[in-house]
């Protein structure tokens, strides 16, 4: 596994020249961003859903939230752009409280000054309850001291208090803890509450913090699922799609259901590294795949993000030196087909796996990645750090003894540095094309060819339906490297295109859905904590699977004390076991991202950030001095 990952990134990483600035900024510049999935217009939070377009577009509008991830130190940390202070308490229960100073330069894109109260209705909105007669998802929380008694009862939200205008205080549940990426609990971005709930403020009545109407007078709460829709859902004014007041790098100026206009945000005051815009305009767009390099190369776009398709791929690298660069970077997620665990069709783990068998999923990932993807075998991306520590692309957090003569500090770094290197997931079954095991295995499950050649049992049928994006051209490898193997043990699958907006309410749960299963791609935030998207209750379980083993594994993997890779590791080996086994999802492939573009973007450091929206705060469009600081780097393949 190490190899083949070593392997796969030596063929594919470019290692761009670092040139020396110039001061060539025009005065105005303009870029033009396309991307193959679709926007949505879900440009508030992920509560209605998380396109990784709509999440690209989230990154410009929304900024100084409380924390973020250092990539360097492998660790969530408060902002030092946003929080000036920290302090930590721990009282007799085992509560943690944070009380973060925040700096008083924090400006929304109106001028109104961000404060503790911001963040405070932040946290209130997005728990509320009444979110869920809108469609939405209220985020999952349980971890703040209250969030029972808030989510129940409308009690004040006891976990969260305004202390002072600009100081703020979070305490986690101990219940709750340990918490392995603990601080990333703490993240809140600011939203402005008079656009979004207008005539309510938040207050603390020194219990928690609260909504209330402004006007005592008005009895009945304004605050309402009512309010809500007309603020956040009004197609042509709602906060979701056309947010006016932001705190991000860039203003959204206009938006027409398919292009997103971008200008600079002049109140903001940059990022955790000091940065801050210097594109002036954006323009952010479908790009069709079979089309996209060709518009690159024509000038109809400027900067192609997430490429992924082999052909694509391989036309763009084409470009390289003919006035385009280009820069790739290990995905965070993987493809795969999700089952509908609440249909009859395929709520039995034996048909999971029977259909498992018939799909030769290693043919598929050379059919659209070519090189530059690999099988997976679990929920996970080969751009994740916990792969990275498997895959030996990341080194262990281990330091040897200075002192070599110390035999009990040397006999301790030895016995770690052996279970870091028994680490692996050589238990994961591979399910290799094997039709025969399928055949057998809906055999010894009951389900008996029928007249028409179909498994059936209990009067159900395995004629099942399939979904899968629009634009996207892996039908023809589902046919011939899934559906035809299917035929051949009994059972039909018909697949259809649909457009990725309506696939996604459908995965959703926003739409009633009819397919048995859903061919689709995520990426993972870095909290990784997949006991929300398996929890038993099926609140957030889009596969409808209810496996109580499965969650406890992530549980377990989430408990794990801050600091303690090692444990982490083998709790996350685990998860990766039960859901392998328990099969919601087929897990095809993870691969790795081109981004290409003009070559006068400078500093577009797609690498270490998880979105162009971020990497393009840093970035500028101008010539070079011509200056290689760096040697060359040069693509290779086999």
């Amino acid at each position: 596994m190490r190899r083949m990952l070593s392997i796969l990134l030596a063929l594919t990483f470019f290692v761009g020249a670092a040139w020396a600035k110039e001061d060539t900024q025009p005065e105005e510049t303009r870029l033009k961003v396309g991307n193959s999935t679709p926007m949505r217009g879900q440009f508030f939070t992920e509560m209605w859903g998380n396109s990784t377009s709509d999440a690209d577009v989230r990154d410009l509008l929304h900024a100084y939230n409380l924390i973020y991830w250092d990539a360097e130190q492998g660790m969530f940390t408060v902002d030092p752009s946003v929080v000036s202070g920290v302090a930590g308490t721990i009282n007799a229960e085992g509560d943690h409280t944070y009380i973060m100073a925040l700096y008083d330069d924090l400006f929304y894109s109106d001028g109104t000054r961000i404060t503790a109260w911001d963040y405070a209705f932040s946290y209130l909105l997005s728990i509320s309850p009444v979110l869920n007669e809108l469609g939405a998802s209220p985020l999952r929380r349980e971890q703040i001291v209250g969030y029972q008694e808030y989510m129940e009862a409308g009690e004040p939200l006891a976990g969260v208090r305004v202390l002072t205008e600009d100081t703020l205080s979070v305490t986690l549940n101990h219940e709750y803890l340990p918490f392995f990426y603990e601080m990333g609990l703490l993240s809140c971005n600011p939203y402005p509450i008079y656009e979004i709930a207008p005539g309510v403020e938040v207050r603390d009545d020194g219990q928690g913090v609260y909504l209330a109407n402004i006007d005592e007078k008005i009895e009945e709460p304004l605050f309402s699922a009512e309010l809500l829709a007309e603020t956040i859902l009004d197609p042509d004014t709602g906060y979701m799609a056309h947010p006016r007041v932001v705190s991000g790098p860039y203003l959204l100026t206009s938006w027409d259901g398919e292009v997103a206009e971008f200008e600079i945000n002049p109140e903001y005051k940059g990022n955790s590294r000091g940065q801050r815009p210097a594109i002036d305009h954006l323009t952010y767009t479908l790009a069709e795949i079979e089309t996209m390099v060709d518009q690159l190369e024509d000038g109809e776009f400027d900067l192609l993000n997430k490429t992924m398709r082999a052909d694509k791929i391989a036309q763009g690298i084409g470009l390289i030196g003919e006035g385009f660069g280009m820069s790739n970077y290990p995905r965070l997620g993987l493809s795969y087909i999700s089952f509908s665990c609440e249909r009859p069709t395929v709520s039995e783990l034996a048909v999971r796996q029977a259909i498992a068998y018939c799909f030769d999923r290693d043919a598929t990932t050379a059919d659209y990645t070519g090189g530059f993807g690999m099988r997976v075998d679990g929920y996970y991306g080969i751009g994740q750090w916990m792969y990275g520590l498997i895959a030996g692309t990341m080194p262990y957090p281990l330091e040897e003894p200075e002192d070599e003569s110390d035999a009990e500090a040397l006999a301790e770094y030895e016995e770690k540095l052996a279970e870091y290197e028994a680490l692996n997931l050589e238990q994961l079954n591979t399910y290799e094309l094997n039709m025969a095991e399928a055949a057998q295995m809906l055999d010894e499950a009951g389900w008996r060819i029928n007249d028409e050649g179909l498994r059936e049992k209990d009067g159900v049928v395995l004629d099942l339906r399939m979904i899968y994006p629009e634009g996207n051209n892996i039908y023809e490898s589902l046919q011939t490297n899934l559906a035809e193997n299917l035929e051949k043990v009994g059972i039909r699958l018909n697949m259809e295109a649909v457009p990725m907006v309506e696939l996604l309410s459908r995965w959703y749960h926003q739409e009633e859905r009819e397919e048995d299963m859903i061919y689709l791609a995520s990426n993972f935030n870095i909290v990784f904590d997949p006991s929300i998207n398996f929890a038993p209750d099926g609140s957030w379980t889009y596969t409808n699977l209810k496996d109580e083993a499965l969650y406890e594994a992530a549980v377990a993997m989430r408990r794990t004390e801050p600091g303690d890779v090692l444990t982490y590791m083998q709790h996350w080996i685990a998860f990766q076991e039960r859901f392998n086994e328990a099969l919601p999802m087929i897990p095809v492939y993870s691969n790795v991202y081109f981004d290409f573009y003009r070559d006068d973007l400078q500093d577009y450091s797609i690498a270490e950030n998880t979105t162009w929206g971020q990497a393009i705060i840093g970035a500028w469009l101008g010539e070079t001095d011509e200056e290689i600081t760096e040697e060359d780097g040069s693509v290779f393949f086999d």
